[in-house]
């Protein structure tokens, strides 16, 4: 590591009377920086190893597997007022939900800060510190056995800048989101980013992620659906992988041709027979099962070249947009949303995604795309 202010004032918390002590030492505080380090090769779960804090000032490593009264934790995280401050904070919600039931209600992602006052798109921490701190961290300890003990320093140090540095850039981000006018983007952005945990929480539908289902008939498609419902249910049960139990190419293999027979399940490619051994009876009881007089709605198929092309054309109003405004175009609208918007346009209903309506975007980037629309000879 090159630069200077590395954290030193690390403590390790490995008992419920050291973490009760810490919680009550930080009840008044204001804001947290705060990353998890978890491992999940093999598991539906991730199983969480390590929970680091920071005021800015001193470290707390949270040896997680070795306290089993984290109530005080879980108050502490999901207190009100206080503000959680995150880098690419998507898993670590996920884990958070998962161990703790930690739902932040203020949060501060560094890496959307980013975004949002043009310093980058998507970038690594590693990479942000060094942009904004001109700091070098190591790397080594990324791949770490988190779950091993005992921990090695360099790992404890690892951990304990992640946060450090963290919250310094917190500061600086902070100060350059009101300093550009776009505290209010970055809180809607914030909004969104825990509205999309909530929706994770739910457990959305799994079928209509798979690559290829909108080639599925009805009776297919409620097939696919069916075996994508147990196989969750049992990944979680089990707390074993999803592609554990079944691949999804098996899925859509199975919901294609409707086997009757363990001996066709032994046919199918990329099935080892010791999981159809496992699983192949409650396979075909839940072909069996499915409901076909309540069919889920047929998936939209790819757009036509014409429709892509107009597409296209959105994407360039976009950098352009991007450009005058000194934003990353990939903050703007993504390709799910500008799908939609051509779907709904082609059959003479535009329906405009609510983030391009009533947030910052509604004055510079549905503008933009409603001229290419009214442009265009394909739709």
């Amino acid at each position: 590591m090159t630069g200077s202010n590395t954290a030193t004032n690390i403590h390790w918390i490995a008992d419920n009377q050291q973490l009760a002590a810490l919680c009550e030492q930080l009840r008044d505080a204001t804001e947290l920086a705060i990353d998890t380090e978890f491992m999940r090769s093999d598991t539906y779960f991730a199983k969480l190893a390590l929970i680091q804090l920071s005021d800015g000032e001193q470290c707390w490593l949270i040896d997680v597997p070795t306290i089993d009264q984290l109530q005080p934790l879980q108050e502490l995280l999901n207190a009100p007022q206080r503000t959680l401050v995150f880098h690419a904070c998507g898993e670590d919600l996920e884990v958070l939900d998962q161990v703790l039931s930690v739902c932040p209600q203020q949060l501060f992602d560094s890496q959307v800060a980013a975004g949002i006052v043009n310093i980058g798109y998507s970038m690594g921490y590693a990479r942000l510190v060094e942009k904004m701190l001109q700091i070098e961290l190591g790397k080594e300890d990324t791949r770490s056995d988190w779950l091993a003990r005992p921990l090695s320093e360099r790992q404890k140090q690892y951990a304990a800048d992640d946060v450090f540095y963290l919250f310094k850039l917190y500061k600086l981000l902070r100060d350059m989101l009101e300093q550009q006018g776009r505290l209010s983007w970055f809180a809607e952005e914030m909004h969104g980013l825990l509205e999309m945990a909530a929706e994770r929480r739910r457990a959305v539908d799994y079928y209509l992620r798979l690559k290829g289902a909108w080639r599925l008939d009805g009776v297919s498609l409620a097939v696919l659906k069916q075996l994508c419902d147990w196989r969750e249910q049992t990944a979680r049960t089990l707390d074993k992988p999803r592609s554990h139990i079944v691949k999804d190419n098996v899925l859509l293999d199975l919901a294609i041709n409707k086997p009757t027979r363990i001996g066709q399940l032994h046919e199918i490619d990329d099935w080892y027979s010791r999981s159809v051994k496992r699983f192949g009876e409650q396979v075909l009881q839940q072909i069996t099962d499915v409901d076909q007089t309540n069919l889920p709605d047929i998936l939209p198929q790819p757009l036509s070249r014409a429709v892509s092309d107009v597409m296209k054309e959105m994407r360039l109003r976009i950098n352009e947009v991007a450009e005058k405004h000194a934003i990353p175009k990939e903050l703007m609208c993504n390709k799910k949303e500008l799908e939609a918007i051509l779907r709904s346009a082609s059959e003479g209903h535009c329906q405009w995604p609510s983030r391009l309506v009533d947030g910052w975007r509604g004055t510079m980037v549905t503008p933009a795309l409603q001229l290419v629309l009214d442009s265009s000879d394909a739709l």
